[in-house]
């Protein structure tokens, strides 16, 4: 039996390697669409690398692939290939669209011109989260049409903004009905260590809005008595954390932390901290990332430097982003958060607190079969055991796919490597290889899972 599974690993592997220079080509292509979901970003590009999705799953083998038309929102690319007698269906999962990227922004590149470097392929959407969708045309098309389960492939285009498919799932459950979901928009710590992400932290998010004064006054005829509301948010924003940098919201719930350590040094590498500062925090670094809370001001309404003048600031406001636990109540943690943020004002100042946004994070199901086939497919594809973790991001789609198809499992794999792809941010990159041994894992797992126990 081992030397057949030898011989079925090393098979798909090169048959996987055969495919890479095409699979390269085709990325670089889907890349160069500047497909940038947010609002105020042009259509046509987003509309474009639709398109070429679409294509690229035909080209691949899915004939079946059209356009799945969601209400507001742009297209999801959609195809199915009905499962073989009494095997299962694997839903596989990826988004098109990017996040903003600006030259100017500190990229060594163009950002939507892909640029290949020392094995990995550099630009916007390379890691995040094109790459899943060649990894999962590649491992289709290693089966010629007939993979050894049944597939439905999802592709959305939203999945970087407010997502419009959410609402179409809910409303359409059986179209997302399977025995197990296979997310490519994850990866693991770095590139060869292969891991399955097993929990994610939900956010939530508000502003708080402070107002001191009815209107600018002169800072030296004023000031010393008079409250300036900038600095009255600045002390309401640093009760956030204590002295060592932990939350310091109470109340707050905290969740069991995977298996899986998160090695410091590769930490400050992939976070690109400099030289002698500290990490905020204390405990586990895995548990700081993946099991607890964390709380950032990720914007402030005040005036800028440029335009500074020598008066006291009547208003100010700033938007508070909470990562919550896995497994954490979102409406229960955001009003802790609140609570905590209008009992911190300073001199009595009026403090307005509202809230932009809430998501429950996700635990996905233990014992199911999906993962015990997951961890063996990626095993043999990387030639190495294969660790659970955490993720400190989080995917709302997740639990609108959990309800509609309870019974379901979920694997969260990919090729965006936390050491280096710097999803997000600039330089993005893939390394090449690790796209490869996800091919051939994905591969792998579909004859796995196809013999599953009953």
């Amino acid at each position: 039996m081992a030397g057949a599974n030898d011989d079925l690993t090393g098979g798909m592997a090169a048959r996987a390697q055969a495919l890479m220079p095409e699979v390269t080509r085709d990325l670089a292509d889907l890349v160069r669409c500047a497909s940038v979901s947010l609002p105020g970003h042009p259509e046509a590009p987003v509309r474009a690398a639709a398109e070429r999705t679409l294509a690229l799953l035909k080209k691949y083998g899915l004939s079946s692939a059209r356009f799945m038309e969601i209400p507001g929102g742009y297209p999801a690319v959609y195809a199915e290939i009905p499962a073989p007698p009494g095997a299962p269906t694997v839903l596989l999962y990826a988004h098109y669209d990017v996040q903003p990227a600006k030259p100017e922004d500190g990229w060594a590149t163009d950002p939507f011109v892909p640029v290949e470097k020392d094995s990995r392929l550099f630009g916007r959407g390379t890691a995040d989260d094109k790459s899943g969708i060649l990894i999962i045309a590649a491992a289709l098309s290693l089966f010629s049409g007939h993979p050894p389960v049944g597939v439905k492939v999802v592709i959305e285009g939203e999945e970087e903004t407010e997502s419009h498919l959410d609402a179409y799932v809910a409303a359409h459950p059986g179209i997302f009905s399977c025995d197990a979901f296979v997310i490519l928009d994850n990866g693991n710590l770095a590139v060869r260590q292969p891991a399955l992400t097993t929990t994610l932290r939900g956010v939530v998010s508000c502003t708080v809005d402070v107002s001191t004064l009815d209107h600018p006054v002169h800072s030296g005829m004023f000031g010393g008595a008079a409250p300036d509301a900038l600095v009255a948010l600045i002390a309401i924003l640093s009760t956030l954390h204590d002295p060592s940098g932990r939350v310091a919201v109470r109340g707050l719930a905290v969740s069991a932390q995977p298996e899986s350590e998160y090695p410091e040094a590769l930490y400050r590498e992939g976070a690109g901290i400099l030289p002698g500062t500290a990490l905020t925090g204390t405990g586990p670094l895995g548990a700081r990332l993946w099991s607890e809370p964390s709380v950032s001001v990720i914007g402030i309404d005040a005036a800028s430097v440029a335009g500074s003048a020598n008066i006291l600031i009547p208003r100010a406001r700033a938007k508070v982003s909470l990562r919550i636990a896995p497994d954490a109540d979102p409406a229960r943690e955001l009003s802790l958060l609140m609570a905590h943020l209008r009992s911190a004002a300073p001199w009595g100042a009026k403090v307005e607190v509202t809230e932009t946004g809430r998501s429950a994070g996700f635990v996905c199901p233990a014992g199911h079969p999906a993962t015990a086939a997951a961890k063996a497919a990626l095993a043999a594809a990387f030639h190495c055991p294969v660790r659970e973790k955490g993720s400190g991001g989080s995917i709302p789609l997740l639990a609108l796919l959990h309800a509609a198809a309870p019974e379901a499992g979920f694997v969260l794999i990919g090729a965006e490597d936390t050491a280096c792809s710097r999803i997000h941010g600039t330089n993005e990159s893939v390394d090449l290889g690790e796209v490869e041994r996800c091919i051939t894992g994905l591969a792998l797992f579909f004859e796995g899972f196809s013999r599953r126990p009953q």
